[in-house]
């Protein structure tokens, strides 16, 4: 009796429908990633190497292959309904476990417990999305399939981890910290590699606007947590502030905005618009490359020029130093060189989803790389303006440049609103007459 009342009081798990948007819960959700992205930035920004870095990009990796398995879970099942929610909590639960542990994943081996918390959390997380997976692909044999197709790759980067954590004591330091590296690199190779040599039969992206809403929700987390490594690492906030910190803090926000304007301005919307096109094994493989992979060295760059910002406004904020303090170590090239693995990884994302290239965004490359060794030489808040002048540069000039395809692109969008709406407000009409409101 008593199960019967709790099944009935959580009622059954829905399936994604075709116009599905993203829920609360969802959103919830990512929350957790917000704690992960800002302990990886933090944590790098710390101890700035780059066997650190190296670090960092790994751990990102196998955190944002966590990410694709659940946002597969996503397209088929509504985490917010029945009883997904209960299990997506014990998800949360070893997702945040996980992300605490990242910081001491790669310490003195033998001598912290986090690589083997970190093992057991994402054996957590796989657990919980394949079990859901399992459940909602009941009735269908080729999406079902994909678990047994799936499970070598989990079973296999589970041992990879379990392994580089529990190293032999006997190992010699130096040697174990490098084959312990060499562990969570193969790890990454199995679980991409996998992804890719899984094809794209069995999969299913019902509503293209959930797919995309999601992702781009999560690289907006992402932006937003560059601007707030940059003002908690720079020591601007509970502090007094100095002149040379306000156009510190000014060009972090302006840099930051101009590179979200890059993709959401237009990219991003257009590329909505072809995933909602395409149709089949088409939009699967679309989904796959250009969301589920590209999206990576999006959100990589933005930890890059996240670290690489925050060291330099620490520099224009320290009273030993100030405005004229050039930038200490590789923070010039970590600031440019995050900003380009962004803008070539949203140049990549263009031409997957649009088979398109903007000459503006070649131009910005090129200027960025010819900027770069000029950097070094700047002080530090000359070279975040440096930096800010060329992101706005590129806005202002596409502004300008693609006015009659923005307008177009904007046109198009508002139209599709309005007939959604339309047909939505029809729905609940017809709804409201049956008396069943």
């Amino acid at each position: 009796m008593g199960g019967d009342r709790w099944r009935k009081g959580l009622g059954p798990a829905a399936e994604v429908a075709p116009a599905t948007r993203v829920d609360k819960f969802e959103v919830f959700f990512d929350l957790v990633f917000v704690v992960s992205f800002f302990l990886i930035t933090r944590a790098t920004a710390a101890n700035l190497t780059l066997r650190e870095l190296l670090h960092a990009l790994l751990v990102l990796a196998v955190l944002w292959w966590c990410w694709v398995v659940h946002s597969a879970v996503a397209a088929r099942l509504r985490l917010g309904e029945g009883f997904v929610p209960i299990l997506m909590v014990v998800g949360m639960v070893a997702l945040f476990t996980f992300a605490l542990a990242l910081p001491q994943t790669f310490g003195d081996l033998h001598k912290s417990a986090g690589p083997i918390l970190v093992t057991v959390s994402y054996v957590v997380i796989r657990v919980v999305h394949t079990s859901l997976y399992w459940y909602a692909t009941r009735g269908d044999p080729p999406a079902r399939r994909k678990v047994w197709l799936f499970l070598p790759e989990l079973v296999l980067s589970t041992c990879l981890l379990l392994v580089a954590a529990l190293l032999p004591p006997h190992v010699d330091p130096q040697n174990g910290t490098w084959l312990r590296d060499g562990l969570w690199i193969a790890v990454v190779a199995v679980q991409y590699s996998s992804g890719l040599l899984a094809g794209t039969d069995g999969w299913r992206i019902t509503s293209a606007e959930h797919w995309t809403e999601r992702y781009d929700l999560l690289l907006i987390i992402a932006l937003g947590e560059s601007v707030i490594s940059v003002g908690v690492g720079g020591n601007l906030l509970g502090k007094t502030v100095t002149w040379p910190a306000i156009p510190a803090a000014i060009f972090g926000i302006l840099f930051t905005a101009a590179l979200w304007w890059a993709h959401f301005d237009m990219i991003g919307p257009a590329a909505r618009i072809a995933l909602h096109t395409a149709k089949g094994h088409a939009r699967v493989a679309m989904a796959r490359d250009a969301y589920a992979y590209l999206y990576l060295p999006m959100i990589a760059g933005v930890i890059l020029f996240a670290i690489g910002a925050e060291e330099l406004v620490r520099t224009v904020t320290d009273p030993s130093g100030g405005a004229a303090e050039r930038g200490h170590g590789p923070a010039a090239p970590l600031l440019f060189g995050g900003v380009m693995v962004y803008l070539a990884a949203n140049m990549a994302f263009q031409w997957r989803t649009l088979r398109t290239l903007s000459w503006t965004r070649v131009g910005t490359l090129v200027a960025l790389a010819v900027a770069l060794p000029v950097g070094r030489h700047l002080p530090a808040l000359a070279v975040l303006g440096l930096l800010t002048t060329i992101c706005v540069g590129l806005v202002a000039l596409e502004l300008v440049v693609f006015a009659d395809g923005r307008a177009a692109l904007r046109r198009l969008v508002h139209q599709e609103r309005v007939r959604a709406e339309e047909r939505e407000a029809a729905w609940r009409a017809g709804w409201r007459e049956d008396g069943t409101e």
